[in-house]
């Protein structure tokens, strides 16, 4: 009865095995230590939601990452809190000065103003292309994935966002999802501020190159 036991026994424990690795590279993709090495560019205007650049650039900066602010002009570029203006964030190099080629991935911080404004120039929307072009990690959160439909990152792919840009993804040829967070590829998306701590785990994982696919939350229904 022992021996005939055995290879079931041996099975579930290799079961179990696979599955605290699993949960052992999950920790650890959002552990510091887990983007060493990477550069990565946050994109930005004034009209940011503060707490969509803020938040998740110090969730990169303890992963180990080498975040640089990249705006259209020197100086500082001010965030939106609330109903009102937030603080300001240093512009580390401008659009003009800098290559999309000097960095990892990508991050899009939201805001109604911010991406409006990026879409809007066409040094920022060629930045965004060559990311796309060049299938970088990319992370928008918010009203950020408003920039990837004007740079073409958008047609074929699923991603969710703040619930008003639905119509203008799914005209841009998107799977729009209502999801806390979605990791389609190297494209993780979210929908506003309430969703950044699921963000940040998604987002280190697609920047760190860790467990490619989709991490879906709380998803509701799929339009196309």
């Amino acid at each position: 009865m022992i021996r005939e036991s055995r290879p079931k026994l041996l099975g579930t424990m290799l079961i179990v095995l696979l599955a605290l690795s699993a949960c052992d590279r999950q920790e650890r993709s959002a552990t510091p230590g887990a983007l060493n090495g990477k550069r990565i560019a946050i994109l930005s205007d004034d009209g940011f939601e503060q707490s969509e650049l803020i938040e998740p650039r110090r969730a990169l900066d303890e992963a180990g990452a080498l975040t640089v602010v990249v705006a259209p002009r020197a100086g500082k570029i001010r965030g939106w809190s609330g109903s009102d203006w937030g603080s300001n964030v240093a512009v580390d190099i401008t659009l003009g000065e800098t290559n999309p080629n000097d960095y990892d991935a990508l991050l899009l911080p939201g805001g109604v103003m911010n991406p409006d404004r990026l879409r809007m120039n066409p040094a920022a929307v060629t930045f965004v292309r060559a990311f796309i072009q060049a299938r970088k990690p990319i992370a928008a959160i918010c009203h950020g994935p408003w920039t990837l439909i004007d740079a073409d990152g958008v047609r074929g792919r699923t991603l969710t966002s703040w619930p008003s840009l639905k119509a203008d993804l799914t005209n841009a040829g998107a799977t729009w999802i209502d999801a806390e967070v979605f990791r389609d590829d190297n494209l993780v998306t979210s929908r506003k501020p309430s969703d950044i701590p699921m963000f940040n785990i998604t987002m280190i994982q697609a920047f760190s190159g860790m467990m490619p696919g989709s991490t879906v939350k709380n998803t509701g229904t799929k339009t196309k």
